[in-house]
């Protein structure tokens, strides 16, 4: 009987990864068990998950590249000489971000065995409720058994099966970021915020990029005063195409090894096409956990969305069975969530803690060309939750300071504040449309965690000349909030 491990954590993402280092400086003896399946292409990587490797890591980097190619446009207006026309290198930007993130890899081990965490390199599946089978790459077996067990295998990107030749030519964000060549003239098709991202940081390197889009832009987002929109208004303003209420119906390959892509124009009832270099699906997400076994021990999970049910404290159905991040049903899929709620489990279980992971008021930005920060309800939301003539919305366009001389459009600089009506004014979201907007709202983030009220934030002074100062300002212009539906607070 005694099972070897005092908690196994399948799954070497963030969220994994802090939980068993955090259970580990418990003195309590931990695993960590993950694997990579390879991408329809063939695209691997090492431990630390989604964001090290094929996320928020390489597409922050490669949006920085992106910023500093607009940024040697301005130049000129600052009195640098710059010769013309610049060129960008895509194997030279490429391979300094897969070394960095080669680098994390590395690092990620060496923490491990220095908090002493035992590291597989393997698949798991249930065999028991206590009991996981590992298999190498090689085909090795190994039994590993624990009294508790995390799971949190993330998602992998899903692919439009229903279209012809989609799984065989298009790739993903899965291997975007692998590319050692130039992916050259490409089109990410729908219109998720990873797809925005890729086609914000393609355009901005100088690369021909068309997003086709078959409803609204950043759906989840908050949509009135057309702030998503926005967004995409200063991407085509960037010079990155839209195909507008179009979808695509077949892809297939040239003798030029081009791609011909075949869509629909719902607007003008048309069939068009295309040919590109490459292809990118981005049409959401679906839950790692299909090797997983998990009816066999009974972990239940939303048959629609296939991600796992799990009550406040991160447990599943079965009790020393817990999930965290991505593969959870009902919270958002943010690397610092999951390592927020890593964290806190493994205090539960082993540091006598009874503090559980709070989920609202999670500050988090969309990193387009003009970047977009969120934190608490949209408006929407907000309407749903309190009704409209509970809400009043302060907004405001802007213009930062580093656009006059560089004589940059700021339309599209926006921000708005949804409060309360009531006498207190409580800010229940604040959206920023910007430069650095996610800096700008992680300062604002913890004001509105603790409850911060729109009097609170008038008393509060700017720091000149800055973007941020802008929200301290928001009593020039306000208005009431607008009628909406949708369901959830």
């Amino acid at each position: 009987g005694k099972n070897e491990y005092d908690l196994l954590v399948i799954g070497g993402g963030s969220g994994g990864l802090a939980c068993a280092k955090e259970a580990a400086q418990f003195g309590r003896k931990v695993a960590v068990l993950d694997y990579v399946e390879p991408s329809p292409q063939g695209t691997s990587w090492g431990l630390g998950g989604t964001c090290v490797n094929v996320g928020c890591i390489p597409k922050k980097l490669m949006h920085q590249a992106a910023l500093l190619g607009s940024a040697l446009k301005d130049a000129q207006h600052y009195g640098w000489n710059i010769a013309q026309p610049v060129h960008h290198t895509w194997s030279v930007m490429a391979q300094a971000v897969q070394n960095y993130v080669k680098s994390l890899n590395w690092g990620h081990r060496v923490q491990l065995q220095d908090k002493k965490v035992k590291y597989f390199n393997m698949k798991g599946s249930f065999s028991d409720p206590h009991t996981v089978h590992g298999l190498t790459k090689a085909g090795k077996e190994t039994i590993v058994t624990a009294d508790n067990i995390v799971l949190a295998t993330g998602g992998r990107p899903k692919y439009p099966t229903h279209i012809a030749g989609a799984l065989e030519y298009g790739i993903t964000s899965d291997d975007l970021f692998w590319l050692k060549e130039s992916p050259g003239k490409t089109l990410p098709s729908f219109i998720l915020y990873v797809s925005l991202e890729c086609a914000g940081f393609l355009t901005g390197i100088g690369l021909d990029t068309a997003v086709m889009m078959r409803s609204i832009p950043l759906r989840g987002f908050d949509q009135a005063s057309q702030m998503a929109s926005l967004v995409t208004e200063h991407m085509e303003s960037y010079g990155t195409k839209f195909l507008k209420r179009c979808f695509p119906t077949k892809v297939e390959k040239l003798k030029s090894n081009r791609l011909q892509v075949t869509w629909k124009n719902t607007d003008l009832g048309t069939e068009e096409s295309d040919s590109f270099d490459t292809v990118m699906w981005a049409v959401g997400r679906a839950p790692d956990t299909k090797t997983l076994n998990l009816e066999t021990v009974g972990v239940k999970t939303n048959s629609e969305t296939g991600k796992i049910i799990v009550d406040a404290s991160e447990a599943t159905s079965v009790p020393h069975i817990y999930a965290i991040g991505d593969i959870t049903e009902g919270r958002p899929e943010l690397t610092p969530t999951a390592i927020a709620a890593g964290k806190l489990l493994a205090q539960r279980l082993f540091g006598q803690s009874s503090e559980l992971m709070d989920y609202d008021n999670v500050p988090t930005t969309v990193f387009t060309p003009l970047e977009y920060g969120c934190v608490g309800l949209s408006e929407e939301a907000a309407v749903q939750c309190h009704g409209s003539e509970n809400i009043e919305v302060f907004h405001a366009y802007y213009k930062p300071l580093e656009f006059t001389v560089a004589e940059r459009d700021a339309t599209q600089c926006y921000m708005k504040m949804v409060c309360l009506r009531e006498r207190e004014q409580r800010i229940l979201g604040l959206h920023f449309i910007g430069p650095n907007a996610g800096e700008v709202i992680q300062g604002f983030a913890l004001g509105i965690k603790c409850g911060a009220t729109y009097p609170q934030l008038m008393k509060a002074v700017g720091i000149h000349p800055t973007c941020a100062e802008e929200v301290t300002k928001l009593h020039i212009t306000k208005r009431s909030g607008l009628d909406a539906t949708v369901t959830g607070c």
